[in-house]
Parts: C-alpha cells; structure tokens; sequence
C-alpha cells in the first residue's frame, strides 16, 4: 500500500459530519462526514470479510429504566469479544466516533440514523486496529476484553437532557454510566489493567471520561486512555471565522451540556471552551496518550475549510487532495500543525502522557489496520502507532513523538478524496 491512498469516492459531496451548518436562511443543512469518511476508509480494508473478526451487538437491557437511551429513546449497545489467557483480565473500552448534533433538526435527522438510534446500528461490527484479535495485527491488546460502546447521543457520552416536544433525548453520560455499569458486572472490575480509548467524537469522549473510568476501577487497577483523532481545535478557518466553535457552540446549548463539564475548566472558561480538548488534557490525572494527525482530515474538511465559509470553492481541490494546495494553503495548514503542537506542549511535560502527532492528512489511525499495525504502517521515530501506544501504556519507554512538518514524512497514509 503506498503513502498517499488515493480513493474514489462516487458520493460527490465529501466527508461532512451530521451537523447542522447554518446557511444563509439560518437554518441548519443537515450534512453527513464521518460517513463519508468510514466509507472511504472502508475501501482500505484489504483482509477479506470472512477473515475478519465480527462482532455482534448487545443492547443494554438495564438501561431504559435509567433514562439512559440514544436520541431516539431506544436502547444504547455495545460490542464486546471476551479475553483470554493473559488478557482475561484486561479491558479496552473503545468509544466510537460520528460527529455531533448541534441543532435541532441536526438531531431530529441524527435519530434516524445509527449515530441516533440502536434500530438502525449495524448488527455485527468488524473488529480491527486496536480490537483485532490477532497478535500479528495488534500485539499488545489482542487478547484483552475489548469493547466498542456504540455512539448514539450526539454529544460525545456527555448530555444529560431532553426536548420534549421533539422528542429527543440528550442522555449520553446516561449511557456511559449505565453501559460502565454492565461491563463492571461483567468482569470488569476485576480487571488488572484497563485502557479507555476512542475514535473522533469517541476521542473526545475518552479525554471528557478519563478520570470518570479511573474512579471506576480498583485502586490497583493500571489505568490509562487514548484519545485518536479527539484533539479538535479552535482553530480560525479560511474566511477568519471560527466554524468548529459554532458548533461546538451548537452542541453545549442545544444538550445544556454546561452542567457536565469539568468545573475546573468552566471556572475559568466559558461552556463551549470547555468543550474543546486543548483546555481540558493538561488538567486529566489520569495518563493519557495523544494520537492525531498534525492535519486531521476531519478538521481539514469540516473546521478549516468548510463549504459554507468557502463559498467560492477556491479550497475545494486542496482539501480534498494536499497535492492541489498552492503555498499559502499549505502555509494555514501548517499554522494549524504549529496551533496543536503548541496546545500538547504543557501536557506533554508529564513523564505519565504520550503523544504521537505524525504530520499526515488523517483521522482514526487506532481503528484502521493499515494504519495501527501492518508491514507500511505510518511510523514515527521507527516505531508505528500500535508500537508506540504499547510502549506507553506498559511503561516499556517514554513516548513523546512529534513529526517534523509536511512534507517531511513518507510513512503517512493520506486520505485523498476523489
């Protein structure tokens, strides 16, 4: 596989979360991302679909007489592939990653979607990266208990609401609390080793969590969390604008997520910085490692250059395809690189964190195998990701591996849309 994976994708408008971007009636236009970026990545998966491990879906019984349900009111769910041998006793809880709602009607067409509602979730989820079961594609983590917690309340497992009138439940630290509760019971509060990891959203999720699943478990209990893919700036976009704190702006007042966050942070801050990582990581006891790419696709795509700032469509070939950027795009982007290095700087001072950021144009590089463990994976100073989080979470050496900026790194697997 070469550095820069060049996909085809037949759905022309790229790679938009469910969100709703207000337009110029003030309404907001429902559009989908992440899909689109799964349905790319999924173009990679090279192991043929009956050698990968599938996964069926449990649905948490327990969790309707807590309140504890997706946007639509149906149950929350979870995959879970049992340990073994060594790892029997050991947890990996990996949030997933969609976006957010930010608007009403964002919600309303989110919970007819799986990022919604468990009626429409895939019944079996393929097991790869960072959940594979095979120690040639996942060394240190292969035979732990390992668990993908479906996301279906729009807010990163944070809200504690509802609209009643449109009948949306903003339940998501309800469904953290009751699917914690299930996997305790379990077995996992025996566990001897845990590690809360996440994708995306689902990487905001384990930084906004990280302490919460540390005060979950045993003292004895080694406890650690990743974040892939979660470091989401307040970053300026190409118009001077700052479209990610609209919505994230969208996502606090629309789920009052005021009351769910760090009181630390909301001391000092207002509400929606309290919802961007760069003003909570320094403040987790709990160790945790960064892994993202200095120019995060999702980011490229939806904070940086979105369409709705981009009216004249002078970003559209460059974000799609680097290769296309002329110097002074390629000179915001590495603003952008400077911005998130400099927002790691103090958490990176903590002999207990790591942080790999490869100056790549990707998102996800825990979940896809082409990117965690394989023969041309994206390294850093000659260790991949997977190598690098083992080292980390075992204590085997300090990590703290930051990329030299594009285009100096060959190793990276590009998402180039097409």
């Amino acid at each position: 596989m070469k550095s820069v994976l060049q996909i085809a994708a037949a759905i022309s408008w790229l790679c938009m979360v469910v969100v709703g971007v207000i337009g110029s009636d003030g309404i907001g236009n429902v559009r989908d991302a992440d899909d689109e970026i799964s349905l790319l990545e999924s173009q990679l998966v090279v192991t043929s679909p009956s050698q990968l491990l599938m996964v069926p879906l449990t649905l948490i019984q327990a969790a309707a007489s807590k309140g504890a349900v997706c946007l639509d009111g149906t149950l929350p769910g979870y995959h879970l592939h049992r340990g073994s041998g060594s790892g029997a006793n050991r947890w990996l809880i990996q949030l997933e990653g969609g976006g957010w709602c930010n608007t009403r009607r964002s919600c309303i067409f989110r919970k007819t979607t799986r990022r919604g509602s468990s009626n429409h979730m895939e019944k079996v989820l393929a097991f790869t990266g960072i959940l594979s079961n095979k120690a040639n594609e996942n060394p240190d983590f292969f035979n732990w208990n390992r668990v993908k917690l479906r996301y279906c309340d729009g807010a990163s497992f944070t809200g504690d609401s509802q609209d009643q009138s449109s009948q949306l439940y903003y339940r998501g630290q309800r469904i953290w609390q009751a699917a914690m509760e299930e996997l305790l019971s379990k077995g996992m509060q025996k566990a001897e080793q845990a590690l809360l990891s996440g994708c995306s959203a689902g990487g905001l999720a384990s930084i906004l969590h990280c302490d919460q699943f540390k005060e979950l478990l045993p003292g004895t209990t080694r406890v650690k969390c990743l974040s892939d893919a979660g470091m989401f700036m307040d970053a300026v976009d190409v118009s001077g604008g700052h479209s990610l704190r609209k919505m994230f702006q969208g996502v606090v007042t629309i789920q009052n997520l005021q009351k769910e966050l760090s009181t630390t942070c909301t001391k000092h801050l207002d509400p929606t910085s309290c919802f961007f990582p760069q003003n909570l990581v320094s403040g987790i006891k709990t160790p945790m490692f960064l892994l993202n790419a200095a120019y995060d696709a999702w980011q490229v795509q939806e904070s940086l250059a979105p369409p709705s700032v981009d009216l004249s469509g002078s970003w559209k070939a460059c974000k799609s395809d680097h290769s296309h950027c002329n110097s002074s795009q390629i000179q915001f982007f590495q603003d952008f690189r400077t911005q998130m290095v400099d927002a790691v700087k103090s958490f990176a001072t903590s002999t207990h964190n790591g942080v790999f950021i490869n100056s790549c144009f990707a998102h996800c590089q825990s979940e896809r195998q082409d990117t965690w463990y394989a023969p041309d994976s994206p390294t850093l100073h000659g260790k991949t990701v997977a190598e690098s989080v083992g080292d980390w979470y075992f204590d085997r050496t300090t990590v703290k591996a930051i990329d030299c900026p594009y285009p100096c790194d060959k190793t990276c697997h590009n998402l180039i849309f097409k």
